[in-house]
């Protein structure tokens, strides 16, 4: 068979050129998968509504106005049963968002940690880190949640041991802290007149490190000077906000739990079922963050270690400005799909009665209604839309930090 590369001499545009013209013969196939596609899509959906139809049903989401008539125990935002299903809906995936960044941020500083210890030239300390990471990484995520949910169940330490002088628990952190075994109670911030100026300060002063952190870089590469960074930034991070926060008169206040009657009152209640699945997430993906982080580091020809310290430079100095800063572009694109594997395993919240997304618009809520395909449809879609938000911002971050050739 003969394939034509070159166009027609002696005529115009023929059919037969989509298929034997190389020119045209990607783009046609790509049409007809993508018809062949949607065909499948349209035959599904069509089956479904027609089914539907047959047992009663019709696709409607009205009764996400409709009022809920269920409690909620851990919610970021006012609710109650009488609120529609469409809160409860947000409610659940607030707490989802809560655990999902909250995890993110402990598993990834729990795998830098394990995952540089684990080169640490100590026998010691890389065997630790190694028992943790083989420990973590091989039984499956939903029994570390219900062996830490067991753990802050079964601790004997009841709100009214707190109580009297003969008292056998005491809190923590200057008496702001109490851990029972129903929860943890912590300070919660009292918001006055004028506190937003302190929260805006605060906010201009995380931009302030990050534009320094950049000014600080440019001039390291055109002069080698390296500045203070640590001290320069806790500065910013600091100074600011604490000038703002006296000169307002103090507008931001923290209300500390106390022990009323049999319970702690006052302050933010932590149940144990959300620091549970919380801390499960965090050392469950620590354990393969810290392989991550390991092979990163290890994937830097050890050239450029030695160069450095031949340089005079510092281990520290050496692992912050020349190895993490080639390491990351190993490191990043794994450590998306770590990310997006703690947020969807959040799911498993309902096996220590968190109130997630999935136990209230994927649970409750389709019970109740009798709206399960609406509801998988809405449930599956937001856990999309998070996701790829998550791989978006990731991916964004992965290109500022890859190596810019010449």
């Amino acid at each position: 068979m003969t394939t034509i590369t070159d166009p027609q001499q002696d005529g115009g545009f023929r059919l037969s050129q989509l298929i034997y013209d190389t020119r045209y013969r990607s783009t046609t196939i790509q049409v007809i998968a993508l018809i062949a596609f949607l065909m499948i899509i349209a035959f599904l959906i069509r089956n479904t509504v027609i089914n539907l139809g047959i047992l009663g049903k019709d696709i409607n989401f009205s009764f996400l106005g409709t009022a809920s008539n269920y409690d909620i125990n851990q919610r970021l935002i006012p609710y109650d049963s009488a609120d529609s299903h469409f809160r409860a809906a947000m409610v659940g995936l607030l707490n989802t968002l809560l655990v999902a960044v909250l995890g993110c941020i402990l598993a990834t500083i729990i795998g830098i940690i394990a995952g540089v210890l684990r080169l640490s030239k100590n026998w010691l300390t890389a065997k630790i880190m190694a028992v943790y990471v083989e420990s973590f990484r091989n039984i499956p995520v939903l029994l570390w949640i219900l062996a830490f949910m067991a753990i802050f169940t079964e601790m004997d330490r009841q709100p009214k041991s707190f109580r009297g002088e003969n008292a056998q628990n005491s809190m923590w952190l200057w008496d702001s802290v109490a851990v029972t075994n129903r929860g943890t109670y912590i300070p919660a911030p009292v918001w006055e007149a004028n506190s937003s100026l302190v929260v805006i300060t605060f906010l201009l002063s995380l931009l302030g490190i990050w534009a320094f952190g950049k000014y600080s870089m440019r001039r390291f590469q055109a002069t080698g000077e390296l500045l203070p960074n640590f001290w320069i930034k806790l500065g910013i991070f600091v100074v600011p906000t604490l000038v703002v926060y006296f000169l307002l008169g103090r507008p931001v206040g923290m209300e500390l739990p106390e022990l009323k009657g049999f319970n702690f009152a006052g302050g933010t209640f932590m149940r144990n079922s959300m620091l549970a699945l919380w801390l499960a997430l965090s050392f469950y993906t620590g354990a393969f963050i810290a392989e991550i982080v390991r092979s990163g580091i290890l994937a830097i020809s050890s050239g450029q270690s030695e160069a450095s310290a031949a340089l005079g430079m510092r281990p520290s100095r050496t692992m912050n400005l020349v190895i993490l800063p080639q390491a990351l572009r190993v490191i990043i694109p794994p450590l998306i799909s770590q990310y997006l594997n703690l947020t969807k395993n959040s799911s498993l919240a309902l096996a220590v009665g968190y109130t997630d997304l999935r136990s209230t618009l994927g649970g409750t809520t389709l019970n109740t209604t009798g709206r399960e395909l609406e509801c998988m449809l809405l449930m599956m879609l937001l856990y999309l839309l998070v996701s790829l938000t998550i791989s978006s911002g990731m991916n964004f971050y992965n290109k500022s930090v890859k190596l810019k050739e010449r």
